[in-house]
């Protein structure tokens, strides 16, 4: 519970095994009711260490994409009455103390609360990420109008408002369009704002299961959409 409001922190993990039970570790149990992980048909440990670390677990048999995830924790959060969702990488990336300067805005008349990690000057990254989720950003100001910082991040809070009236339920949306679909939905219908957060990148291990090509297609899809609906004034 936090301010009165109850609180559902959310990942997927598809074989995050070393990763994940340290995400979970550091939640601010005070702050956050409830720890979904979904495990999203991970073939190594990662259930069993989300659930010993003391997070609920929803197990996906197969691979199913973080857009697949992210609703089926959705409905799970409304059948729950949460008031509130806080989305965080699964991987260590994001800082689980954070989530407060997520939280906060929501009581200031914010629907959505968008982290980013650029707005403090330019973080310590690998380049090919700088560069792409440069470009990412760029593309989505451009077509949205909107004057977000970070785009891709997928550090985020939001108000159990936003699922309850946003249409989230095409299946075209199971992998990565959802999260920059959604977005793209709350910044023309919702006041939304962000904030500064860090993040943090595993070279050893490795920091992202994208696919080149496929799944960058994937997340530019949403974009590709709402720019033609916009050009043709059906936006």
């Amino acid at each position: 519970m936090y301010r009165g409001k109850r609180v559902l922190l959310m990942t997927g993990a598809f074989n995050e095994e070393g990763k994940i039970g340290r995400t979970v570790r550091k939640v601010p149990w005070d702050i956050v009711d409830e720890f979904v992980v979904v495990d999203d048909g991970s073939t190594d440990d990662t259930g069993n260490e989300a659930r010993e670390a003391g997070a609920t677990v929803l197990r996906n048999d197969v691979n199913r994409g973080p857009g697949f995830l992210t609703r089926r924790v959705q409905a799970y959060a409304m059948e729950r009455k949460y008031d509130i969702i806080v989305a965080i990488a699964g991987d260590d990336q994001d800082e689980p103390a954070e989530i407060p300067l997520l939280l906060d805005p929501l009581f200031e008349g914010n629907d959505l609360v968008q982290g980013s990690r650029y707005l403090e000057g330019d973080p310590d990254i690998p380049l090919f990420r700088r560069v792409t989720t440069r470009l990412f950003t760029i593309t989505f100001r451009l077509v949205t109008g909107k004057k977000v910082t970070d785009a891709s991040n997928g550090f985020r809070a939001y108000k159990i408002k936003l699922v309850e009236e946003l249409d989230l339920s095409a299946p075209w949306l199971d992998r990565y369009e959802f999260e920059p679909y959604m977005l793209i939905q709350a910044v023309k219908r919702y006041q939304y704002t962000e904030v500064p957060v860090t993040k943090r990148f595993d070279q050893k291990k490795g920091y992202s299961k994208m696919r080149p090509f496929l799944d960058w297609y994937s997340i530019l899809r949403p974009l590709l959409r709402e720019g033609v609906l916009r050009l043709t004034g059906r936006a």
